[in-house]
């Protein structure tokens, strides 16, 4: 019988991993009403705290590319998930705001940046030769749906009993993935004898290790791409990308369903669902992105995402579950549909090299959208006691996304690239 090649390992710890720290930071969506409810604080201040740890963890990306080649994966991911587990915690022990932006905004902001950036990239860049894609296709998938997989389990501790446990749940995996990082997780294939995955001997000596400093070459890649047009509105339209999911409506989405009568566990199966969907229409993006003009592509994902969110007001108002169901599918189609084509047309203009350095701060763009969006959606709640302004305006900056990208000359992407 064929032995397991120990990258297939690698990628398992690394997945769960990624899926753990997705669920930390997406379950914000539903502590935002017993936050609210038990301690009294005001919506738009818990909404700051959630949109601290939004734009931290992706404006860390870069930086932590750096750490990974410093101290080394396993050091870091034990690093990261330890963070994670004395920021989830310290929850059970706050009675201020101002502790919860510091523990929900910094502590776990930080320790889940590195599974959710750069993770994923890093681990099938150093254990994958053959099936990098493949390997990258499933750690992309754990970081976007497995954020949303365990949404209803939380209400519902939520709901029969009280939202501590449903963090106590979570330190329960958080620590059963400290364990497993510590006993079976490596740096690289030579720490275990072996080479990545599908690279064959004769072909090992081009892999020397690049020993410039990463933080100088993240900051080479920004102020070179700060000079073209195009990483501007890459970067414009991914801030919008941003705004219009994880920081609204992962963020918003569970409270504005509730403020319409719609019960907790039901609002966040709807959140849950989009998962699922979310799963299809990143995988079906991919490979239209092979095949079909990235920026057109980009083009009908914004606009359409504009008219659901538009849409969204509209069925709940009717109180229609079908509606709502409707929305969950064709929005959770589109939920990280944006990333490949984004990354195609990243690839095509900056090279292949300098590509990755270059989407890593485009990311960063993403999340400071995200977090204008958790804190904005709350203070518009404030203001107006409804969310329908939040997805109203979301949907209208992302008929700009639209029009962002589809301003980027085909004939610009094969010069730049050369």
């Amino acid at each position: 019988m064929k032995r397991i090649h120990y990258s297939w390992i690698i990628l398992v710890i690394t997945f769960f991993s990624i899926i753990v720290a997705g669920i930390t930071l997406s379950s914000s969506g539903v502590f935002l009403a017993p936050f609210e409810q038990e301690f009294g604080w005001d919506r738009s201040v818990i909404a700051m705290a959630f949109a601290i740890s939004l734009f931290l963890y992706g404006i860390s990306g870069p930086f932590m590319a750096a750490l990974l080649e410093v101290i080394g994966l396993k050091k870091m991911m034990l690093a990261a998930m330890a963070v994670l587990i004395v920021g989830i915690a310290l929850t059970l022990l706050m009675q201020q705001a101002w502790q919860l932006m510091i523990i929900w905004g910094f502590i776990i902001g930080l320790g889940a940046s590195l599974f959710l950036t750069v993770l994923s990239p890093f681990v099938a860049n150093n254990w994958f030769e053959k099936r990098r894609g493949l390997a990258l296709g499933i750690l992309t998938a754990s970081t976007a749906t497995g954020q949303l997989v365990l949404l209803p389990i939380l209400a519902m501790i939520i709901e029969k009993s009280s939202w501590r446990w449903a963090i106590v749940l979570i330190i329960v995996l958080s620590s059963i993935m400290f364990m497993m990082i510590l006993l079976f997780m490596k740096n690289k294939p030579t720490d275990v004898g072996l080479l990545p995955y599908g690279l064959e001997e004769e072909r090992a000596e081009s892999l020397v290790a690049n020993k410039k400093n990463p933080i100088i070459i993240a900051f080479n890649g920004l102020f070179e791409a700060v000079k073209v047009k195009e990483f501007w509105l890459l970067a414009g339209s991914f801030f919008i990308c941003g705004l219009s999911t994880s920081g609204l409506i992962g963020t918003h989405f569970v409270s504005y369903c509730i403020s319409f009568g719609i019960p907790l566990v039901t609002a966040a199966s709807f959140l849950s669902f989009m998962g699922v969907f979310n799963l299809v229409g990143t995988t079906l993006s991919g490979w239209l992105s092979d095949r079909f003009d990235n920026r057109w592509l980009l083009f009908w994902y914004y606009l359409l995402r504009g008219a659901s969110l538009v849409f969204l007001p509209f069925a709940l108002a009717q109180g229609s579950i079908t509606l709502l169901i409707l929305f969950t599918a064709f929005y959770g189609l589109d939920w990280i549909a944006t990333v490949p084509p984004t990354i195609g047309i990243s690839r095509q203009i900056f090279g292949a090299q300098k590509s990755g350095i270059i989407y890593g701060w485009i990311f960063a763009s993403h999340q400071a959208g995200a977090a204008v969006a958790a804190y904005g959606g709350g203070l518009i709640y404030k203001f107006f006691n409804s969310y329908t302004w939040a997805f109203f305006l979301a949907g209208v900056f992302c008929l700009l996304a639209s029009l962002f990208v589809i301003i980027v000359k085909k004939q610009k992407l094969t010069k730049l690239a050369h």
